[in-house]
């Protein structure tokens, strides 16, 4: 059961957390959400998709691992097995929260670091610091305040990039049925896609908007990446 706690020096002065990737420490994950801001990078190694919340209805872009709950084939005895690992899995145990505080009498609220203490991760005796020992954020807890902050404000501007999509009917639910090698079959469901035939026939005018927005090459980096099916495929086979 998770536990979030406000991050401070004073309590958590001892703290390090384990980067290692491995399936005890949560990695066995055969997705996990991503964001426009980050598909360049994404888009290299794994497919990328959209999945509709039951509980929200909301639409999110998800980078594919593995084709079943479990599975994520990038990931070996000798950790994961790709250049680029996207953000909201290299987060953890870390999330963002916000603090509300009075200055001059005016409320205000900032943004501040949380963690969850039972995570497999946290450890007192190994790991990477998050404090020096005479005071300061280390190097490595820097680096995750830049990368809670960009998640932050990917995962707003992916809202907004969503519902241009939904806007202009661009989503589209598809079956991926996989056969491996040796004959066994997968039928992947619950996934959605960018419907290239209504993409085709936006106007001028909509096409430049997106491409002002940045929205245009994050649409074609989208279908580009789905050429890593194939890549994760082999992999499967590679397991088999």
């Amino acid at each position: 059961m998770p536990q979030h706690v406000l991050l401070n020096s004073v309590e958590h002065k001892d703290l390090k957390i384990i980067t290692e990737r491995s399936a005890k420490y949560g990695d066995n994950l055969w997705f996990s959400v991503t964001f426009p801001l980050e598909f360049r990078s994404v888009q290299a190694h794994y497919p990328i998709f959209f999945q509709k919340d039951s509980a929200t209805g909301q639409f999110h872009s998800v980078a594919l691992f593995g084709f079943k709950n479990g599975e994520n084939l990038f990931l070996s005895d000798q950790g994961w097995q790709a250049s680029y690992i996207p953000l909201t899995v290299r987060r953890q145990p870390f999330l963002i929260g916000l603090q509300t505080f009075q200055e001059d009498g005016i409320q205000q609220q900032q943004h501040v670091i949380h963690i969850d203490i039972d995570n497999p991760r946290v450890s007192q005796t190994e790991g990477v610091p998050l404090f020096h020992p005479f005071g300061g954020n280390t190097e490595y807890l820097d680096e995750v305040g830049d990368m809670l902050g960009a998640i932050h404000q990917g995962l707003n501007d992916s809202k907004t990039f969503i519902d241009t999509l939904l806007k202009h009917d661009l989503l589209e639910s598809f079956t991926l049925d996989i056969e491996l090698d040796n004959g066994n079959k997968h039928q992947m469901i619950g996934f959605y896609t960018i419907n290239e035939e209504k993409l085709n026939l936006l106007s001028a005018d909509v096409l430049a908007s997106l491409h002002q927005k940045g929205y245009l090459q994050a649409i074609y980096m989208t279908m580009a990446s789905q050429s890593n099916v194939r890549n994760l495929l082999d992999r499967k086979n590679a397991q088999i």
